[in-house]
C-alpha cells in the first residue's frame, strides 16, 4: 500500500516538476516513512528497489515517454537489478534518487539509480546505488527493441560507453542456468 500511495503522489507531482530528458538525469525527491523501516530502524533493503520503481516512473512521466509507450500498447519490465548499499537512511530523512540511462543492448536498457542525501558538504553523499536492466514489451505480446523507444525520444546516437563491470554484469544476464551451474 505504501508503494501505491507514493506512486500516486509522484504521478501527480510530476505534472508540476520540470520535464527531463528520457536519458536523464531525473532527480526524484523522497522521504523515509515509518512503513519503509525494518526492525533496526533504517530503510529495509527491499524497500530501496520499490523506491527505484517510483523514480523510474517519474523519469518516464517527466520525459513524456510514459504517454508514448502507453499510447502504443507498450509497458516496461525489469529483467535484472543489482544494488550496493553504502549508508543507512532513517525515519523522516529526505533524500533524492538520480536516475539516468547508462546504456543499452539489442534487448534492454541499463539505468543507474543513485540514492543521494545532502551532507552539508560540496557533494551529496551517496547512500546506495543500483543498476537496472529494463525491457519494454507489447501488451499484444513480444519484445520492443530499444530502437523503438529511442525513436520516441528522438535519439539517434550510439549507446553511452558503460563501465566495464556493468558491461560484464549485463553480459552475464544472458547466461543460461545450465551455463552458470557448469
Amino acid at each position: 500500500m505504501n508503494l501505491i500511495l507514493r506512486l500516486v503522489w509522484h504521478l501527480i507531482a510530476a505534472r508540476f516538476r520540470e520535464p527531463c530528458a528520457m536519458m536523464g538525469p531525473c532527480v526524484t525527491p523522497l522521504r523515509v516513512w515509518p512503513t519503509d523501516l525494518d526492525v533496526l530502524g533504517h530503510v529495509n533493503n527491499g524497500v530501496y528497489f520499490s523506491m527505484m520503481d517510483v523514480a523510474r516512473v517519474d523519469l518516464m512521466v517527466r520525459s513524456g515517454l510514459w504517454r508514448r509507450i502507453k499510447d502504443n500498447g507498450i509497458y516496461p519490465v525489469i529483467a535484472a537489478e543489482t544494488m550496493r548499499f553504502r549508508r543507512s537512511l532513517h525515519l523522516f530523512e529526505r533524500f533524492r534518487i538520480a536516475t539516468r540511462v547508462i546504456g543499452w543492448d539489442d534487448k534492454a536498457f541499463l539505468l543507474e539509480q543513485r540514492f543521494l542525501r545532502s551532507s552539508g558538504k560540496a557533494q551529496d553523499e551517496v547512500v546506495a546505488e543500483g543498476v537496472v536492466r529494463a525491457r519494454f514489451l507489447r501488451k499484444s505480446g513480444g519484445l520492443v527493441p530499444p530502437e523503438v523507444i529511442l525513436g520516441f525520444a528522438g535519439w539517434s546516437g550510439p549507446p553511452p560507453e558503460m563501465e566495464p563491470w556493468i558491461t560484464h554484469w549485463n553480459a552475464a544476464q544472458y547466461l543460461s542456468r545450465e551455463t552458470i551451474q557448469a
